[in-house]
């Protein structure tokens, strides 16, 4: 298990992390989510001990990250696939992390199928690698010790969308015997089709902190009605609130099962209704990170005001 207390980091007067608390527990894979400058890389590198919090504690199964005597064996890390030495090949690097970990020869070879990394491509040094081909290498090292968590910073970027079903699978299996992942991705699609829990962090706070099923859940329904007009005047009657998705149905915040209730007893027929799941993730991330989301329509960005 991975348990972080009141984790805060200042960088002079800046405010990077805000007493951040969350686990990511066995078994399952936790989605940490944020806008670029939220926090979430800064958090993940003071959990592997190479940024110094300013206060609170991150602990690996009870222990802080600089305690364990062989760090690689319980903890897998990848937190930046181009942090790689490109004159080095690929199976040296395995190679070195084997020998580190005092792990069998087998190992690297073990790893090199695992990541579907050939001999050929092995034998290249990793400046003439891809993005895609860096971050398998950076995935292997991290599953190299066979370690109990692992911990992984945008393990998706440049992976093809066969790799990226590849990154999955891989994951969604080393939860399900058991490890712990803690997982950041841009990708939201993936998380929610990953994820068990999920925690969104926005300006270093948290903002949402839960299991998937719980989030997408109260992100609402989804309703299509013949009479749209009608079905929004029931809902209102009944405090309920709905807003147009933009394709001419609503979304409002009540369960699907009150939206038919009160779309029966208006006499309305319904041609739609169902949870708001197919962009409820993406659509509860933007709300609850507003604050912090670097993009908006052109008029409204610093840069086209200066322009």
């Amino acid at each position: 298990m991975i348990t972080v207390e009141g984790l805060t980091k200042k960088y002079g007067t800046v405010l990077a992390v805000d007493d951040v608390s969350f686990t990511a527990s066995p078994g399952r894979v936790t989605g940490f989510l944020g806008p670029n400058g939220a926090g979430k890389s800064t958090t993940m590198r003071i959990m592997v001990g190479l940024t110094r919090a300013t206060s609170g504690t991150v602990t690996v199964s009870g222990r802080q990250f600089s305690d364990l005597p062989n760090p690689g064996l319980e903890v897998g890390v990848l937190l930046d696939a181009s942090a790689q030495h490109a004159g080095r090949t690929g199976r040296e690097i395995l190679t070195l992390a084997q020998r580190y970990m005092g792990l069998p020869r087998h190992t690297v070879e073990d790893m090199l199928e695992v990541v579907s990394l050939t001999p050929d491509e092995a034998s290249r040094r990793v400046g003439e690698y891809s993005l895609g081909m860096r971050q398998r290498l950076g995935i292997a090292t991290a599953l190299i010790g066979d370690p109990e968590v692992l911990i992984l910073d945008e393990p998706a970027n440049g992976l093809d969308p066969a790799g990226i079903r590849w990154m999955r699978d891989l994951l969604r299996g080393y939860a399900d015997r058991g490890g712990t992942v803690l997982l950041s991705s841009h990708l939201l699609h993936e998380i929610e089709v990953i994820a068990d829990d999920i925690v969104m962090i926005g300006l270093g706070r948290i903002v949402s902190r839960g299991t998937k099923t719980e989030l997408l859940q109260a992100a609402g329904t989804i309703v299509r009605a013949t009479n749209m007009p009608a079905l929004g005047m029931a809902l209102h009657e009944r405090g309920l609130v709905a807003s147009p998705t933009g394709d001419g149905a609503v979304r409002t915040d009540a369960d699907a099962a009150l939206v038919g209730q009160v779309a029966l007893d208006a006499g309305i027929a319904l041609t739609e209704l169902r949870a708001a799941e197919g962009a409820g993730l993406e659509e509860m991330f933007l709300e609850l990170t507003s604050a912090s989301q670097r993009e908006g329509p052109p008029a409204t960005r610093p840069e086209a005001a200066v322009a």
